[in-house]
């Protein structure tokens, strides 16, 4: 991945949210969750100046950020999606959902449309069981999604007009 330079106005912005949580490597957590809703996600670029705000190693923050499957060192698209590849969404066709989804977005897990709509992601599990496979897009949950519902998923949201959801 490319280096990002970072303006000073982020920088500004990573070292108000670190002091506004003390400048204490035990607030890691929060510090990266403030940091990601506000710019979006974590490049390594980020990544460094928390380190060095909060006085941890980058590496230690490295591994909170690719352990946790809510953070993200890419941008993600306006509406990103992600699929869930836990163990009742995979026996019952997760694999095809996501197969179904890189085909009608010509991507790959962890891009983005050109148009910068759409990222795609796969998750540890959603917590949503009984309705798998399941998808999320954004924060609305779609349960029990085969192959046939990716293209009419896409479409409310290429629309502008997505539905609302019922969440599990």
């Amino acid at each position: 991945m490319p280096k990002i330079k970072l303006s000073e106005k982020a920088i500004g912005l990573i070292k108000t949210i670190c002091s506004d949580f003390g400048n204490q490597g035990s607030e890691l957590i929060n510090v990266l969750h403030q940091v990601q809703s506000k710019l979006g996600y974590l490049p390594a670029e980020v990544q460094e100046v928390i380190a060095k705000e909060l006085d941890v190693s980058v590496a230690k923050v490295y591994g909170v950020v690719t352990f946790y499957s809510f953070f993200t060192m890419i941008p993600l698209g306006e509406h990103p999606i992600s699929i869930c590849m836990g163990t009742a969404c995979y026996v019952r066709g997760a694999e095809q959902v996501l197969a179904e989804f890189k085909r009608q977005l010509s991507i790959e897990v962890g891009q983005s449309t050109a148009d910068n709509k759409f990222s795609l992601n796969c998750l540890r599990c959603v917590g949503a069981c009984g309705l798998a496979p399941v998808v999320m897009v954004g924060e609305k949950v779609f349960g029990r999604v085969s192959p046939q519902m990716v293209k009419n998923i896409i479409s409310e949201y290429k629309e502008g007009c997505a539905s609302e959801a019922k969440s599990a």
